[in-house]
């Protein structure tokens, strides 16, 4: 059930006011409001719960069960990094496929790369898709991109039928509750780690070092065991808890260095096509606090600094 209609004064459980409130049992003990100044869409969607409003400061904002997911003021934070990370560390990425990611945002930056030749979106949610082409233009205008091609449905079930494939893949989900859930388990890397092309790499939403640190530290582990290559890298983003989050970055290639771009473009290119990414930030965002880096540390990294 959804509703957009101007003739229909909308209401959300989680607006009250004037103000959107976000709260949850994965950043207990706080949390961040926005003001509003109109909801502009409330659906129930077959998977969850789907809230769009305008706010005062932070352009459309795009809500899935109670967690923010884009807002247009600062989704370029998140959309580069989580794509830039991994394929200015790939020699030549020409199929790409993005999990979740339905407002479109990772897709308009993966094909900013002249190399992509095909870019799939594999979201289990049509309703994503579909509000973000209407509320969020400046992500969604990646569809129309002939590279781009769309599949609506189960990430599990799509990459078991993708066999040495894809040179990059991209998991952009929310958090690991309700149909995000399967996405941070050992299995699912399997799968993403046998749907590569041999020196294939995959990015992930990694969550946050000041709230997740033990989610981090479990996602490493196993992602070590199935990848030579894993590493954590972070960026910052006002919106979300806590105002950073992470990415999980994994190699089939043992020789890749993900904390040195492999591929570099000039300081005016970056300047023209990215808003926060560049050479200089992509090394910066691996290096990491003493707290987190202790915590996540790899047993060669701990033994070398013993």
């Amino acid at each position: 059930m959804s509703s957009s209609s101007s003739s229909t004064k909308l209401t959300h459980p989680n607006i009250s006011n004037g103000w959107f409130r976000e709260s949850n049992t994965m950043w207990p003990g706080q949390s961040m409001n926005i003001e509003v100044n109109q909801i502009l869409h409330v659906e129930k969607s077959k998977y969850q719960d789907v809230l769009v409003f305008e706010s005062k400061t932070y352009g459309n904002v795009l809500v899935l069960d109670g967690a923010i997911q884009v807002t247009e003021r600062d989704e370029f934070s998140y959309q580069e990094m989580i794509t830039h990370l991994p394929l200015f560390s790939h020699p030549n990425p020409e199929r790409v496929l993005v999990i979740g990611g339905g407002d479109g945002g990772v897709l308009r930056e993966v094909i900013k790369h002249p190399q992509v030749k095909e870019a799939v979106l594999c979201d289990i949610d049509e309703a994503v898709i579909r509000v973000s082409k209407k509320y969020l233009p400046g992500m969604s205008i990646s569809y129309s991109d002939p590279k781009v091609s769309v599949h609506i449905g189960d990430g599990f079930e799509f990459l078991k039928n993708k066999k040495d494939y894809f040179d990059v893949i991209i998991t952009d989900s929310s958090d690991p509750v309700g149909p995000a859930e399967s996405l941070y388990q050992a299995h699912y890397y399997e799968l993403m780690r046998d749907a590569l092309r041999a020196g294939g790499i995959v990015s992930t939403q990694g969550e946050c070092q000041w709230l997740h640190l033990p989610l981090i530290k479990e996602v490493l582990a196993f992602a070590r065991n199935l990848f030579p290559v894993a590493e954590y890298a972070y960026t910052t983003i006002p919106t979300y808890p806590s105002g950073q989050i992470g990415f999980i970055l994994c190699s089939k290639d043992a020789s890749t260095r993900f904390k040195e771009p492999l591929r570099n473009m000039t300081p005016e290119q970056e300047l023209k096509l990215f808003k926060y990414y560049n050479s200089e930030i992509h090394r910066a965002s691996f290096v990491l606090p003493n707290f987190a880096r202790q915590a996540i540390a790899a047993k060669s990294d701990k033994d070398a600094s013993a």
